[in-house]
């Protein structure tokens, strides 16, 4: 099966500026962790203490990740997350201790694009930010038609809207990656460590409950009745797909 690609697989060009990426954590042990592992000339790290600090530096820089734990004074990563998303189409990973599922479905309302939860290995940590970051830059070369339809839902990539029976449905930068992929491909089954790969970026399998809670969250936003799916459907003991045309 030839998959359709939102982009390219290219890589970050060696030439180019190093990638911006802020950092909020008020553990210095945390924060100096992962400026330790980031350090490479292919990125600039700028680290902060809380989330008040986390806006106020994103209010005066350009930054290509945003890294935010959630436990932090004055102004907590949920909230951050949130204020940033409301202003850009930032990558955003939230750092957590809490795992649970209500903190990650909470996490992808506000707008983030991953979690990582404390205590992390440093090559997930390294391998998700690569991930994220040829994900961004393969935005740039599409290889994907531009308007995807299927039914009544209609994904315009260019101007990065979805509408569902002519209404205009809000999706978070990663409800709509994982939408597309699965429209564009409409008919094919995916397992989850597939959808892992090709939406999220990664080159192997980690936690994949983050497709379980990208799927549901779709669902609820775009179809009619979402614990009856017509659009994106399961397929027992596979994963997902979008019904065909």
């Amino acid at each position: 099966m030839r998959l359709i690609r939102r982009t390219s697989d290219r890589a970050h060009d060696e030439g180019a500026s190093p990638r911006r990426i802020l950092i909020a954590d008020d553990d210095p042990s945390i924060a100096t962790l992962i400026q330790v592992t980031l350090k490479d000339p292919r990125y600039e790290i700028i680290a902060v203490k809380n989330g008040l600090e986390a806006l106020k530096a994103f209010e005066e820089a350009t930054f290509d990740v945003v890294i935010l734990d959630v436990m932090m004074p004055y102004v907590d990563g949920f909230e951050a997350c949130q204020r940033i998303r409301e202003r850009s189409d930032v990558p955003i990973v939230i750092l957590t201790s809490r795992d649970g599922t209500d903190d990650i479905v909470h996490g992808f309302e506000l707008g983030a694009d991953d979690y990582i939860t404390k205590p992390f290995k440093t090559a997930e940590l390294m391998a998700r930010v690569d991930a994220i970051l040829r994900r961004v830059e393969g935005y740039k070369h599409r290889v994907a038609p531009p308007i995807v339809r299927v039914g009544d839902l209609e994904i315009d990539e260019p101007r990065h809207r979805v509408s569902v029976r002519g209404n205009e449905v809000n999706l978070t930068p990663m409800e709509f990656e994982l939408l597309y992929f699965l429209a564009a491909n409409a008919g094919h089954v995916f397992d989850r460590e597939t959808l892992f790969r090709e939406v999220w970026g990664y080159d192997y399998v980690g936690e994949t409950n983050l497709v379980d809670v990208c799927v549901r969250r779709l669902r609820e936003k775009v179809e009619v009745e979402p614990s009856r799916p017509r659009m994106i459907l399961t397929v027992r003991g596979v994963g997902y797909k979008m019904a065909e045309p």
